[in-house]
């Protein structure tokens, strides 16, 4: 039996408890999403805000989506593409509604057995704060109506850490937690390097990054859920990681 509440999530269990994919179908529709449609003036104003206190934001394109529901481990969605201030001025809402956002983090997975997440730069919407590299999905990910989550992954970690999923052995299946309506899809990948290889790539690619969106990357040994200044986003992978699926064979 599916439920739904006004966050957009239709049958989805409580928020931050892990859920196992079996796809994930994440539609974009054509036309205008109905929090610009209705918020704009708001949206104008609360972006003149942003860009005076944080004049490196840009106010690019992102998929935002409308409603996400899980049926049978398939994960439907639909959004649009939308001004990133629309989401920016979503986001301070409290409660939220109207919106789900849905991103997707390559959870990366060392061979001496960490996690390596990055941490966000100053500048950033996000700064300080830690968590895997990712970002919104984007027109760039659309293929034929969908968003393509395999190849946002992949250009979000490459762009921002130097690192090609395509050289790194997936490890797990989809999964995906909510806080809210933030959606959260994951999927374990490995790579044949130590936690201190690949911070010192990262390192490396920061120096000759274009676009420096972080200030450095950080190995995670545990869930401790204040060992770095954590997305909350990343708590329930990290207690899926660590108190799961490494008991179950996953590494």
């Amino acid at each position: 039996m599916t439920t739904e509440n006004p966050d957009g999530l239709i049958g989805w269990p409580g928020d931050s408890i892990v859920s196992p994919l079996g796809d994930v179908k994440l539609r974009v529709l054509p036309g205008t999403h109905p929090v610009l449609d209705e918020n704009g003036e708001a949206i104008t104003r609360n972006w003149h805000s942003e860009i005076t206190a944080n004049p490196a934001l840009f106010d690019g394109r992102m998929i935002f989506n409308f409603r996400a529901s899980l049926e049978d481990g398939v994960l439907h969605a639909e959004g649009y593409v939308t001004p990133f201030s629309a989401f920016i001025w979503w986001r301070r809402q409290m409660p939220r509604s109207g919106g789900v956002h849905i991103s997707a983090y390559a959870a990366i997975e060392t061979a001496d057995g960490a996690l390596v997440a990055i941490r966000m730069g100053a500048h950033t919407a996000n700064a300080g704060q830690v968590y895997f590299a990712a970002g919104s999905f984007e027109p760039e990910d659309v293929i034929d109506g969908y968003c393509d989550v395999a190849s946002n992954m992949r250009r979000e970690v490459l762009e921002e850490t130097g690192l090609d999923l395509a050289s790194a052995t997936i490890a797990s299946d989809y999964h995906a937690s909510h806080q809210g309506p933030v959606v959260t899809i994951f999927r374990l990948f490995r790579f044949d390097l130590t936690a201190e290889q690949m911070i010192e790539r990262i390192k490396a690619h920061m120096q000759v990054a274009e676009d420096k969106e972080i200030a450095g990357a950080v190995a995670i040994w545990s869930a401790d859920p204040d060992a770095q200044p954590y997305h909350s986003s990343m708590l329930p992978v990290l207690g899926w990681y660590f108190d799961k699926a490494r008991n179950v064979g996953l590494r």
